[in-house]
């Protein structure tokens, strides 16, 4: 059956054939076929785009276009003739993105074949995974809030160390949940996932009492950040939206996504805009 939805593309005359790509592909939808990276068959491909940050040419993208719905029977049909730590990465892929009706469909399928669910440090899993029933989601993506009000003051020196000042969990924009509690009335930072890293001060100077949301404008795909930020926009009552992001071209790109999101979410929400140079200074 086809219908519309969201898939990786390949780019052949980016790719070089390196194959990078193919063991980072937990549905085992990739292969090299002659010299270049290639979409095995559309079933295979959940359109999460593990694989995207495995390609060093970006020649892997997600779009979203007519394609086979995915089938989890399928995928595992096709990972079982790959081995036993193939079978145990893809269930843990299942499980850290909280695809629990895929999840129940692939040891559904193990059982039925007689097939012991695997366990093994390789991918953390300290025992099988559990089942379907039981599965609440994984730690990763368990939406959580913390209290941060005895932490010092942003500009008040700490008696020990430095104090985070993240209020929440998950903060990735691919798994945060549209509507969530620690979204009512806040100040929300989006963040380019480069600048904690590039600036020293950033718990202190722009996390302190806001809401943070990560990602790579690069890397993921822009066109579901832009669906995600005006479900945000339209379902909480997001109070200002701050932009960090680092002095890089690929980063730009995002400042208009998120002034569109505002708009199409049809509310008057102030937004601003922080730059950091890849030396780790604020430019504005």
């Amino acid at each position: 059956m086809m219908k519309k939805r969201k898939i990786i593309t390949i780019n052949e005359e980016k790719c070089n054939g390196c194959g990078l790509c193919v063991p980072s592909c937990p549905e085992g939808a990739l292969q090299i076929v002659d010299g270049k990276a290639r979409l095995v068959r559309e079933l295979y491909c959940d359109g999460l785009g593990a694989c995207l940050g495995r390609c060093p040419q970006g020649a892997i993208t997600i779009e979203e276009r007519d394609a086979e719905d995915y089938n989890e029977r399928k995928v595992m049909e096709n990972i079982v003739k790959q081995g036993k730590d193939a079978v145990r990465d893809h269930l843990h892929h299942l499980q850290e993105h909280g695809q629990l009706d895929e999840l129940r469909d692939a040891v559904a399928f193990l059982r039925e074949q007689g097939i012991e669910l695997p366990a093994g440090k390789k991918t953390g899993m300290s025992k099988p995974p559990m089942p379907a029933h039981a599965f609440s989601g994984c730690p990763g993506s368990r939406m959580m809030a913390f209290d941060r009000k005895d932490h010092p003051a942003a500009g008040q020196p700490s008696q020990t160390k430095s104090a985070s000042q993240l209020r929440q969990w998950p903060i990735q924009i691919m798994l945060v949940p549209a509507r969530a509690p620690f979204f009512n009335e806040a100040d929300l930072l989006i963040a380019a996932d480069c600048v904690p890293f590039a600036y020293a001060d950033f718990h202190s100077d722009l996390l302190k009492d806001k809401v943070l949301l990560v990602g790579c404008p690069k890397l993921d795909d822009a066109q579901y950040y832009g669906e995600k930020f005006e479900e945000i926009f339209k379902l909480n009552s997001i109070q200002s939206v701050s932009y960090a992001n680092m002095e890089v071209p690929c980063c730009f790109g995002l400042i208009q996504t998120i002034q569109s999101a505002i708009a199409a979410s049809g509310k008057n929400i102030p937004f601003h805009e922080i730059t950091i140079s890849i030396r780790g200074d604020k430019l504005s």
